[in-house]
C-alpha cells in the first residue's frame, strides 16, 4: 500500500495539520519538525499524490508566455502548441496564456513584470533577450512567489530549471559542420544572416558557427554577419548588396528563427544551384524550401517539446518537486530533404 499522510504524521510523531503545513512549504513550523517530516518521508518512501491534493484545495496553475509581438511562422507554430497544451493538460488543472512583448524594450518587459498579480500567476516564461532590466525584474518577481524561466532566448549556463531551449553554440557548430560539408572544397565566402546580434542566441550560434568554420574548413570565409531588425526593406537590402559586392557565394547562413524572409530574397539573387544554405527552425515555408531544393538542411527544435517543457519546469518549482533534467533536455534535430 501507498504510504499516507497518516502514515506520515505518525512516523514523524506530529499532527496531520503539521504535515500539510510542512508538504505545502508553509511557515510557522519549526526546523526540527521539518528535518523529523522529512526524515519520515524518505524512510517511508512517501511520495505525494499532487493531482489529488490540488483537487482537494482546487488548486488551479496559471501560466503565462511572453512572446515577441511581431513574427512570422516559427512564433505562429509557438502560440498553437500552446493552444494545444491547454487542451493536453486540462485535466491537470493548467492554464496557458500568451502575452505579446516588445522583445527589444527591456523597460517595458521590466514594467509587465512588475505589474503582474502574484495571486493570479504561477509562472512566467519569458522569449526576450538577455538585460538587465529583465534579470532583475525576474528576480524580483521571483521574490514575491512567481517563478520565471527563459524560453528560447536566454543563457542556458543559467541551467536546466532557467532556461528551456536548445544549446545555441552547439547548433550554431552543426552548422557550421554542415557548411563545411556541403560546400564546395574551393575557397569561398560565406554569408552569415542574422535579425539582430544583440541576442545571445545569436551570438553563441555565430561562434559556434566560426569555431568549426575556422578550425576545419580554413578554405572557406565567413562574412561579417547581416543584421535584419525583422524588418523586410532591410533585409531586402542588405542581402542584394552583400550579393552585388560578394560574387560566386560559397553558402549562407540565416541564423535567426525566422527565415522566409532572407529565404526569398536569397531566391532571387543567387544564381542556380548556389550557394549551400543552412537555416533554422521548421516552418511551412522552410518545410516547402527544403523539398524545392532551395535550402539543404534546416537545423531545428521540437516547438511542442519546448512549450511541454517549460510547463513542467513553471509547475515542478511552483510545486517544489525535483525536476528530471533528461526530460527537459531539447535536442538539435538535423533535418534534410530525405527526412523530413
Amino acid at each position: 500500500m501507498r504510504p499516507t499522510t497518516k502514515d506520515l504524521a505518525l512516523a514523524a510523531g506530529v499532527s496531520l495539520a503539521t504535515v500539510d503545513r510542512v508538504l505545502n512549504g508553509r511557515s510557522g513550523v519549526h526546523q526540527d519538525t521539518v528535518k523529523k517530516v522529512n526524515q519520515a518521508i524518505g524512510k517511508l518512501g512517501f511520495s505525494r499524490n499532487l493531482v489529488a491534493a490540488n483537487l482537494a484545495r482546487g488548486k488551479r496553475y496559471h501560466f503565462l508566455f511572453l512572446l515577441p509581438r511581431t513574427g512570422d511562422q516559427f512564433l505562429a507554430g509557438l502560440i498553437t502548441r500552446i493552444e494545444e497544451v491547454n487542451l493536453a493538460f486540462a485535466d491537470e488543472m493548467i492554464r496557458a496564456d500568451v502575452v505579446p512583448i516588445h522583445e527589444s524594450d527591456p523597460h517595458q518587459i521590466a514594467n509587465l513584470l512588475g505589474g503582474m498579480d502574484t495571486d493570479e500567476i504561477d509562472g512566467v516564461a519569458i522569449m526576450a533577450p538577455e538585460s538587465p532590466q529583465v534579470r532583475d525584474a525576474k528576480a524580483r518577481l521571483a521574490e514575491r512567489g512567481v517563478e520565471t524561466v527563459s524560453f528560447i532566448a536566454g543563457q542556458m549556463a543559467s541551467g536546466h530549471d532557467d532556461f528551456v531551449g536548445i544549446d545555441n553554440h552547439a547548433a550554431g557548430a552543426t552548422a557550421g559542420r554542415l557548411m563545411g560539408r556541403f560546400a564546395p572544397q574551393a575557397p569561398g565566402r560565406i554569408l552569415v544572416v542574422a535579425e539582430t546580434m544583440h541576442s545571445r542566441d545569436s551570438l553563441e550560434r555565430r561562434l559556434g558557427f566560426d569555431e568549426v568554420i575556422n578550425a576545419d574548413y580554413p578554405h572557406l570565409t565567413v562574412l561579417p554577419s547581416l543584421e535584419t531588425y525583422g524588418d523586410a526593406e532591410r533585409t531586402g537590402r542588405v542581402i542584394r548588396t552583400s550579393f552585388a559586392r560578394n560574387p560566386g557565394l560559397a553558402g549562407v547562413y540565416i541564423l535567426g528563427s525566422e527565415a522566409r524572409i532572407p529565404l526569398e530574397i536569397v531566391a532571387e539573387v543567387a544564381d542556380a544551384g548556389q550557394p549551400v544554405i543552412i537555416a533554422h527552425e521548421r516552418t511551412p515555408f522552410t518545410e516547402a524550401a527544403l523539398l524545392s531544393n532551395r535550402i539543404d538542411a534546416l537545423i531545428t527544435q521540437d516547438p511542442g517539446h519546448l512549450v511541454r517543457s517549460a510547463i513542467r519546469i513553471l509547475r515542478a518549482r511552483w510545486d517544489r518537486r525535483e525536476i528530471l533534467a533528461s526530460q527537459e533536455k531539447i535536442r538539435i534535430e538535423v533535418l534534410i530533404k530525405e527526412n523530413l
